[in-house]
C-alpha cells in the first residue's frame, strides 16, 4: 500500500552544509532491449562486478486498473502469484529459490505490480522458468483465494483500519479525487475483498498478467545473449491477450477546496493536505520533485525548520510528491506538538505553503534539493537491484528506460522561477484536500 515515505534525514543533514553544485553527468548503462513477438519486453544490463542477479518484473496494473465491488484485485495477486502451478506446487517458488541462495518479494502501487528476485548467478535457469510457468498457468483455486483474502484483509486492518496514518492517507485519496480510481486504497475496500470470486480472478489475471503487460529487467552477471534466449524460449509461447480496459481519466477539476474529518483515539490532532498535480508525463515534475525536498527532506527543510523548530508547532512534517501515470497528488503531512491545535497547525502550514508562489528560495537551497536529488538517485543505482527497479520505473513512468540517463540534467535545469511557477499553478487552496485527525475516545471513535 501507498504510505506517506520516511524522510532521510541524516543524509538530509548532512547535505545542508554542502551547496557547492554536483556534475550533473549523464547516467550511463549498456542496456540491451529486446521484444518478443508476444509483446513482452525485456531489459538487460549486464554487471559481472559480483556473481550474483536481480530480476524483476513489471506488470502494467495497479489499483487504477480495478473498478467499484472490486477494489483490492492487483495486491491480492501480489499474494496470489506465489501460490503455485501445475508444475510447481503451492510454497515450491521460494524453497527452489531459497535453496541456491536467492530471495523474492514483492509490491503492488496505484500503477503497477512488480515482482522481483535477487539470486547467484548460476541460478538464472532456474528462475526463468519459475518466473515464466506462473505467468503462463498460475493455479487460482477456491482454497487459495481463500487463504490470500484472509492474508490481505489482516494486511488491511494493520495497514489502514487500525493505523492512523494509513486512515488519513485513505480518506485524504478519497477525498480528492472523486471519478479516478485512485481514489480506492491499492489493498481494497473490506467488502471487495469478501466479494471477490475465483472466476474474477481467472479474468483478471489473463488479461493484465499477460506478457504483452509485461516488462522484465535483468541485471548482474549474465551474458545478455544467453539470458535473452533462456527467456525467448520460456516466455515465447505465452499467448499475448487483448489490451486491459481503458482506465477512466475524466477527473473533474476542482473548483474549491475539500474538506474532511477523522475521529480516531489518538494522542494528537494531525492535518494532512493533499494538492493535484500533474503526471510524470509532464515536464513539470522535476519542479514538484525539487519543491518536495526543499520544504520536507531533513531537518533544515523549510517546513521542518519553521514549524518544527522555530515554532515548535509540530512534531513531524512529510512531504511527498506522488510519481504516477495520470494527474496525481502532492502530499503534506503534519503532527501537531502537545498544546498546538490542528487549526494552529493548519493556519502556519497553510501560510508555509501560500507563499512559495512569491517566494525565492535562494540560490543556496535550490542547489542543496539538487544536490539532494543527485545522491539520492546516485544511490538508488549502486546494487543490481537498484539499477533494475530504477530502469524498470522509469520505463512505466517515464515513457523509456532511457530517461533516466538524463534525469539529473533535467533536475539541474529547474530555476527558482520554475519553483515559483508550480507552486502558483498547484499549490493554492482551490486546488487542496484538507483532512483533520480529531483525537477522540475509543468508544466514540469506534462508533459507526
Amino acid at each position: 500500500m501507498t504510505r506517506f515515505l520516511r524522510c532521510t534525514a541524516a543524509l538530509a543533514a548532512l547535505l545542508a552544509l554542502r551547496t557547492v553544485p554536483l556534475l550533473a553527468q549523464e547516467i550511463r548503462f549498456n542496456v540491451i532491449p529486446y521484444r518478443l513477438d508476444n509483446g513482452l519486453k525485456v531489459l538487460t544490463l549486464e554487471d559481472h562486478a559480483v556473481p550474483a542477479m536481480s530480476y524483476y518484473t513489471f506488470f502494467r496494473v495497479g489499483s487504477r486498473d480495478e473498478r467499484p465491488g472490486r477494489t483490492g484485485l492487483s495486491h491480492l495477486f501480489e499474494h496470489m502469484m506465489f501460490n503455485g502451478t501445475k508444475k510447481y506446487g503451492q510454497g515450491v517458488f521460494d524453497k527452489m529459490l531459497e535453496s541456491r541462495g536467492g530471495r523474492s518479494n514483492a509490491f503492488t502501487m496505484e500503477d503497477l505490480t512488480v515482482f522481483y528476485e535477487d539470486f547467484p548467478s548460476e541460478a538464472l535457469d532456474m528462475v526463468v522458468d519459475l518466473e515464466a510457468d506462473r505467468m503462463a498457468g498460475l493455479a487460482i483455486t477456491e482454497e487459495s483465494l481463500a487463504h490470500e483474502r484472509d492474508v490481505v484483509k489482516e494486511e488491511r486492518r494493520l495497514r489502514a483500519d487500525n493505523d492512523i496514518e494509513g486512515s488519513m492517507f485513505e480518506l485524504l485519496q478519497g477525498t480528492a479525487y472523486l471519478a479516478h480510481p485512485y481514489q480506492w486504497p491499492v489493498v481494497g475496500w473490506m467488502p471487495d475483498l469478501d466479494a471477490v470470486t475465483s472466476r474474477d480472478c481467472e479474468d483478471y489475471f489473463r488479461i493484465h498478467y499477460a506478457p504483452n503487460n509485461a516488462t522484465v529487467v535483468l541485471v548482474g552477471d549474465f551474458k545478455p545473449e544467453r539470458a535473452i534466449g533462456l527467456i525467448s524460449k520460456a516466455y515465447g509461447s505465452i499467448p499475448a491477450q487483448p489490451a486491459p480496459p481503458p482506465v477512466v481519466r475524466d477527473e473533474p477539476d476542482q473548483q474549491g477546496e475539500r474538506r474532511a474529518i477523522l475521529k480516531r483515539a489518538a494522542q494528537m490532532p494531525t492535518v494532512a493536505f493533499a494538492y493535484h498535480v500533474p503526471s510524470t508525463s509532464s515536464e513539470e515534475v522535476f519542479a514538484l520533485d525539487l519543491l518536495q525536498i526543499i520544504l520536507g527532506e531533513g531537518e533544515s527543510s523549510l517546513l521542518n525548520k519553521h514549524l518544527v523548530y522555530d515554532k515548535e508547532l509540530a512534531t513531524r512534517v512529510q512531504v511527498v510528491n506522488a510519481w504516477r501515470l495520470d494527474p496525481s497528488l502532492f502530499f503534506i503531512y503534519a503532527e501537531t506538538k502537545p498544546g498546538t491545535s490542528a487549526e494552529v497547525l493548519e493556519a502556519a502550514l497553510s501560510a508555509e505553503v501560500d507563499a512559495l508562489a512569491h517566494l525565492d528560495v535562494g540560490a543556496a537551497s535550490l542547489q542543496k534539493a539538487k544536490n539532494i536529488r543527485t545522491t539520492t538517485q546516485v544511490k538508488a543505482l549502486k546494487t543490481n537491484a537498484g539499477k533494475a527497479e530504477q530502469l524498470g520505473m522509469f520505463e512505466a513512468y517515464f515513457g523509456g528506460y532511457a530517461r533516466l540517463f538524463t534525469v539529473l540534467k533535467n533536475y539541474e535545469a529547474v530555476t527558482g522561477a520554475d519553483l515559483q511557477k508550480v507552486a502558483a499553478r498547484y499549490l493554492i487552496p482551490d486546488n487542496r484536500t484538507v483532512v483533520t485527525l480529531v483525537p477522540a475516545p475509543a468508544a466514540e471513535a469506534a462508533k459507526p
